[in-house]
């Protein structure tokens, strides 16, 4: 979720660019998709010129953001930029320029894996594809997975960079349930699982184990007890001073180190390397299964350049 916070310092521009009814209705059109401005002129039944001139001043005060997206030749859509506003109506005492956006992912929304058995993907009613066998993580069915795992390998995902133009990152984390893979479950089994982050290794953190025996709080009922239950819900940091698990440093990889603004996506891969000590495979757990209820959150936080 998104949120720009308007004060009495900032909100007039905004609420400028809102007085008027097709720029609101502009914005109800791209909070369904993203458009161009020839399908809004169409379904505002608008010239192509009033219409571009209302979303130039949409895009002045960052209420939505154009992109340059092949297509027929390459042409400009625009999307919206924020998910809620909130106008905060008293002042206070310390101004803060500082913004966060969080975004969360299934996990079976990964981009790229590669993956060896012991392996496979669950749903919270069935196993998708055929258990052991790696081509099943390229089924359609995939991004209903609530579990995944592997005894060897990586899963990538790949979130949208929604950090505004103009702005630079303060932080940035994500956080998953996870833990080590073992045949049916082993509470002593640890697993060497890594971080990568725009491609750049950022920390390794060793699984003690793979949990089960004790039905997750979210697990199906139809999971059997001797398998897989839940993870431990750990969170990677990053911000000026280095990357921290669950707010204990792991290494001096920054924030700078990322390259966030290079890329029109923000890179999250977890798995094993082919150097690791403990080569205990990984568990990833979704929504509906294991203990929490998330799939990958990434989290931002962000503020103005000077």
């Amino acid at each position: 979720m998104k949120k720009l916070p308007l004060t009495f310092e900032n909100m007039l521009p905004i609420n400028k660019a809102l007085s008027n009814p097709t720029r609101v209705k502009i914005l109800d059109l791209l909070s369904e998709k993203p458009h161009n401005v020839n399908e809004l002129s169409e379904k505002l039944n608008l010239p192509f010129s009033t219409t571009a001139s209302h979303v130039n001043k949409l895009e002045k005060v960052d209420l939505i953001v154009t992109e340059l997206v092949p297509g027929r030749g390459t042409q400009k859509v625009s999307a919206i930029n924020y998910d809620r506003i909130i106008i905060d109506l008293f002042n206070m005492e310390e101004q803060t320029n500082e913004h966060e956006l969080s975004i969360e992912m299934n996990i079976g929304d990964y981009l790229d894996c590669h993956v060896y058995p012991n392996c496979g993907l669950v749903s919270d009613r069935e196993y998708i594809g055929i258990q052991d066998d790696p081509r099943s993580f390229y089924e359609t069915e995939r991004k209903k997975a609530q579990l995944l795992f592997f005894r060897d390998g990586y899963v990538e995902y790949r979130f949208p960079n929604r950090i505004p133009y103009g702005y630079k990152v303060k932080e940035i984390s994500f956080s998953a349930e996870v833990c080590s893979e073992a045949p049916n479950y082993k509470l002593d089994w640890p697993s060497d699982i890594t971080t990568w982050v725009n491609h750049t290794e950022t920390s390794t953190w060793t699984s003690p184990g793979d949990f089960g025996g004790e039905r997750g709080s979210l697990t199906p009922d139809w999971w059997r007890t001797n398998l897989t239950q839940f993870g431990l819900l750990k969170q990677w940091k990053i911000n000026e001073d280095g990357c921290f698990i669950d707010n204990e440093k792991a290494s001096d990889v920054t924030i700078g180190d990322l390259n966030l603004s290079e890329h029109p996506y923000v890179a999250f891969k977890l798995g094993i390397k082919e150097d690791a000590q403990n080569k205990g495979g990984m568990n990833l757990f979704g929504s509906k299964f294991g203990n929490y209820e998330q799939g990958i959150i990434m989290n931002i936080k962000y503020e103005a350049k000077n």
